[in-house]
């Protein structure tokens, strides 16, 4: 079923960023894999395009699209692979924040540079001691003449080596009760002193997706990097986090949608004890089911984009979403993986590839636990 706020706009805008993967992308993905990293030169093209950012007014360098158009973009980057996620994170996540809390003139400096991917940006949440538990992040910037100092260490940063720009989430007061309200956001830039990056983290999946570790020793943050007010941090934080679990779900329903793809091709090829797989009852029965389940979280998740689109606050649909399509990825590549025999097994198939880069979309924007908090609170359970 195609979803009401899909419209001819929106599929022309489909058909052609494909032609571009098909050139620009899929012939070369695994070798970005090996490599453990998207080339710069892909994100310049992608801005040439423009496909980063097109939610942006004409005057930083998009052209005032809907969502409807980061949904295109976030499902065709996801068919070709999980490892391209860095690129809804810095169009849909990050630097939603810069044009929200920036001033006019933060914006005019960064934003023009992040649709023609001559600025790629990330945004340092996760410490080694805090991940879902924000209030107990340990970076400060204290504040002084010129500015901020910053110190502390961030880890898990997607887009970590790439980034040019980094919204650091720390605490302007350490000392704030309740902690939360100590939070603010600081952009530090790429050449800031006493920032450096650590190191590119060896993943199990998502190998081209440049993730690191990121470092602040004594880094000098000026006053005019500061994003938002002082102590607004947490709010900022909560209310974008609907928008990024929102692209979290749709990639993990992309995610899904390919490997039935990919498995019903399959097993009508692969045949066994004289005929192909998928005449076997099992079979038909397992994909059938799969293919329900896939089908009943595109309805739901839909209904929650267009929600969004409207404006609603669809914090415990989001949340419902983001915990039912990320579970479901994940039985979804066990399940094809299977039905492809050894063979799924081989890194040679896309399945394998798959399978790795499923169960991490359950842990990021919030832990499926965090996620089923969120909603008993919505329903006054807590």
């Amino acid at each position: 079923m195609k979803a009401s706020y899909i419209t001819e706009e929106h599929e022309i805008l489909r058909q052609s960023l494909r032609k571009f993967l098909e050139k620009e992308a899929y012939p070369y993905y695994d070798e970005w894999e090996k490599a453990g990293e998207v080339p710069r030169d892909f994100w310049r093209k992608l801005g040439e395009q423009g496909y980063l950012c097109p939610w942006l007014d004409e005057k930083y360098g998009g052209f005032g699209a809907d969502f409807g158009y980061s949904v295109v973009i976030n499902e065709e980057m996801e068919k070709v692979g999980t490892g391209l996620i860095g690129v809804g994170l810095h169009t849909d996540i990050v630097v939603p924040y810069l044009e929200t809390y920036g001033t006019e003139k933060q914006k005019q400096r960064w934003l023009p540079k992040c649709t023609t991917g001559e600025c790629i940006t990330a945004i340092a949440m996760t410490e080694p001691g805090a991940g879902s538990d924000l209030a107990s992040i340990r970076t400060t910037a204290v504040e002084n003449e010129k500015g901020f100092t910053l110190n502390g260490e961030k880890t898990f940063i997607t887009n970590g080596i790439h980034a040019d720009l980094v919204v650091v989430v720390c605490k302007t007061d350490p000392h704030a009760s309740p902690a939360y309200k100590g939070i603010s956001l600081m952009v530090v830039e790429r050449d800031t002193p006493g920032f450096s990056r650590g190191r590119k983290l060896d993943k199990i999946g998502l190998n081209s997706q440049d993730t690191s570790e990121l470092i602040f020793e004594d880094a000098a943050v000026s006053k005019d990097n500061l994003l938002g007010k002082k102590g607004e941090g947490f709010y900022y934080l909560m209310n974008q986090l609907q928008q990024e679990r929102l692209i979290v779900g749709i990639g993990a329903i992309a995610a899904c949608e390919r490997m039935l793809e990919l498995t019903v091709a399959y097993v009508k090829e692969r045949k066994a004890f004289g005929k192909s797989i998928a005449s076997f009852q099992n079979t038909q029965f397992k994909l059938a089911e799969l293919q329900t389940e896939v089908e009943i979280g595109r309805t739901f998740l839909d209904r929650t984009i267009e929600a969004h689109m409207n404006g609603e606050d669809v914090v415990k649909e989001v949340s419902m979403s983001k915990w039912w399509t990320t579970d479901l990825v994940k039985k979804v590549a066990m399940e094809c993986m299977h039905l492809h025999g050894g063979y799924g097994y081989m890194e040679e198939y896309e399945i394998a590839r798959r399978f790795r880069d499923a169960p991490v979309t359950a842990i990021y924007a919030g832990s499926n636990e965090i996620m089923k908090t969120i909603i008993a609170k919505k329903m006054g359970l807590v």
